[in-house]
């Protein structure tokens, strides 16, 4: 996930190689171009007092994000959010980035570091307030919270939502190729991941818990199930599914497909939008028979040093401006109601970004923390899926190895004995 920066230098690097053309051009084309670019974004904050509380105090916050995961003015016009909330606060940001929800959870656990912010998903969070590794929020600090759309207040792995104000939310569907692909969208399914026919040619997660998601939605499942058979049931149809994928791997799918190095792989919506902004023959679909609705969502962590500054933030980050350049920047769904008044009528209808309510409430599911033994029993099945040798031609290619290796030696020492005895004569 999180892979804005990608789509920003792929975008000045193709600038660079049009200039030239782009001095040919009409007058009528520059002024039409100038125009679908003349978006200017700017911050109006309607309780600026409120802001004020440590505007002299010196104070600093910890926040840590995904990677690509908030607007940092690097786009021409677009905000920078982190240092309009210090202009406007006079409070410190210092920023570190994490990659997966694992990585963040052992970071904390550990005891390591201390942030203020946090921003995990929904099945790391319902984890995380078990442990008492985050605390609850004081809303009287968060009067901003009135923008979060009702479909993302009191989710389920915050069911009294005391604990998280939500980020981002999305889903998980199919990347395929148009040009080699060409069943009709409304019939790929997620089946379309076993297909022997683009053998070779498959992408699969690389994480447990979304591989484990695909399969339970191919069987029927819950994405939540902890029973013993069902998980060993999904773990079978991924070892059958390993016959046929050419790749586990997370990020590095925005590089594979786009170079057409591979035809099909599932993918988050935000991203796939990244993706085919800059790859037109790429087409993406969230199969009706269901997916997984993922949400990230602000949280403070139990041992944070700032929580009213941190309060403050998020507060922030809940401003109509700040989530409508959060949302563009970063290509994920926004929770704020405000903000989504804001964007692009094509954006709100595009099938992808925001999805009709009966679809969202019968066909996603949110994930919430497993127990420990439903986890322990994924993991340990995701490691014996991964280490094993794939059911494949390719079995064969490290005994037969092995075999060249023991015949050379074998060779070579014949050899020697003949060349002794000839020496010796």
């Amino acid at each position: 996930m999180k892979i804005k920066k990608l789509r920003f230098a792929a975008a000045v690097l193709s600038a660079a190689f049009m200039c030239g053309m782009l001095a040919s051009c009409s007058t009528a084309d520059e002024e039409e171009e100038t125009e679908e670019e003349a978006e200017i974004q700017t911050l109006t904050i309607s309780d600026e007092e409120y802001y004020s509380r440590f505007r002299d105090d010196g104070i600093s916050i910890n926040v840590y994000n995904w990677g690509e995961y908030i607007s940092d003015g690097s786009d021409e016009g677009t905000l920078n959010v982190n240092a309009e909330f210090t202009k406007l606060t006079g409070i410190k940001i210092n920023y570190t980035n994490y990659a997966t929800n694992e990585e963040l959870y052992a970071k904390l656990k550990g005891g390591g570091a201390s942030y203020d912010i946090i921003i995990p998903s929904d099945y790391m969070i319902s984890r995380m307030i078990k442990e008492g590794m985050i605390q609850k929020l004081d809303f009287e600090n968060i009067p901003n919270f009135r923008y979060i759309t009702d479909t993302f207040v009191n989710p389920a792995y915050d069911p009294a939502n005391e604990y998280t104000v939500p980020y981002t939310w999305g889903t998980v569907g199919i990347i395929y190729d148009t040009t080699l692909i060409d069943i009709p969208p409304e019939e790929i399914d997620w089946d379309i991941l076993w297909n022997p026919d683009y053998s070779d040619r498959i992408l699969m997660f690389d994480n447990p818990r979304d591989a484990f998601a695909i399969a339970e939605l191919r069987l029927g499942y819950s994405l939540n199930s902890e029973d013993t058979k069902e998980l060993e049931a999904c773990a079978e149809l991924l070892k059958e599914q390993k016959k046929v994928i050419q790749a586990y791997v997370m990020d590095e799918i925005f590089d594979k497909m786009g170079a057409g190095e591979a035809l099909v792989a599932p993918y988050y919506a935000g991203d796939a939008i990244t993706l085919m902004d800059e790859y037109e023959d790429l087409g993406f679909v969230i199969p009706k028979s269901g997916t997984n609705l993922f949400i990230d969502a602000m949280c403070i962590p139990a041992g944070a040093k700032q929580k009213e500054a941190a309060e403050m933030y998020i507060n922030f980050m809940c401003e109509p401006d700040i989530a409508y350049a959060t949302t563009t920047y970063i290509g994920y769904s926004t929770p704020n109601s405000a903000a989504f008044e804001m964007l692009d009528e094509e954006i709100k209808e595009d099938g992808i970004s925001y999805l009709d309510d009966d679809y969202l409430n019968e066909h996603t599911t949110i994930f919430c923390n497993l127990s420990d033994e439903a986890n322990r029993k994924m993991q340990e099945l995701w490691t014996e899926l991964k280490s094993t040798q794939d059911e494949t031609q390719n079995k064969w290619l490290v005994p037969i190895f092995l075999l060249a290796c023991v015949l050379l030696s074998i060779g070579i020492l014949v050899r020697r004995y003949i060349k002794s005895k000839n020496d010796m004569f």
